[in-house]
């Protein structure tokens, strides 16, 4: 894991994105409150910041990153509140059945697309029987005018800016339905969903059975 993609932008990261992804976050935790006790894995869990919105709820919490210079933030930010460790998503360090809720953002669009499959099947081993995954994603519409379009507009250039590759597994998610198929294909279920930003953004509970 030495090629560190987020290194020259992990110190700003938050600033730039935080205010348009503190939001969909807080919808996130409002779709399933966890009990005391529970515990949470973040899969991607970048500087730390969805995990911190868990603490008060006193739960084990978990995160894993790819990225060393955005978990060193995380590890700041949570100062010994969460175990987090430098890992690739589809070999994650943990024994089947090891958590109650399992969630991950905007990380499934930027992977190339074998690399999702396998990364959906590592949530669900170490997913509990009775667990749930919270998926936070981009949504291929339809888009509502006028707030559909911006948001589509946003993430479009976004996406442009981080890169080629980061483009094109971008817009290999969208042509394939975005988390739609990866669900059907990863034998999940959907609990509940939830779209937002017009039309450009969905939030998916999901279970095994």
């Amino acid at each position: 894991m030495t090629n560190d993609p987020y290194r020259g932008i992990a110190a700003f990261f938050d600033t730039i994105f935080e205010p348009m992804n503190r939001g969909l976050r807080l919808i996130g935790v409002g779709m399933f409150r966890p009990q005391k006790g529970m515990a949470i894995l973040d899969v991607g869990c970048g500087t730390g910041v969805h995990l911190d919105l868990y603490r008060k709820y006193e739960c084990s919490l978990f995160g894993i990153d790819a990225s060393e210079s955005m978990l060193n933030i995380a590890q700041k930010r949570l100062r010994g509140a969460a175990d987090l460790r430098l890992a690739d998503a589809r070999e994650m360090p943990f024994e089947d059945g090891t958590f109650d809720l399992v969630i991950s953002m905007l990380m499934l669009h930027e992977m190339d697309e074998p690399v999702r499959g396998q990364v959906i099947g590592q949530m669900k081993r170490v997913l509990k029987d009775d667990g749930r995954i919270l998926l936070i994603d981009f949504h291929p519409g339809p888009y509502r005018f006028l707030k559909g379009w911006l948001t589509k507009f946003v993430i479009f250039f976004s996406e442009v800016a981080a890169g080629r590759r980061h483009f094109r597994n971008y817009r290999n998610f969208m042509s394939i339905r975005g988390l739609s198929s990866l669900i059907e294909t990863g034998g999940l279920i959907v609990e509940h969903e939830k779209v937002v930003g017009g039309g450009g953004l969905v939030l998916c509970l999901l279970r095994k059975h």
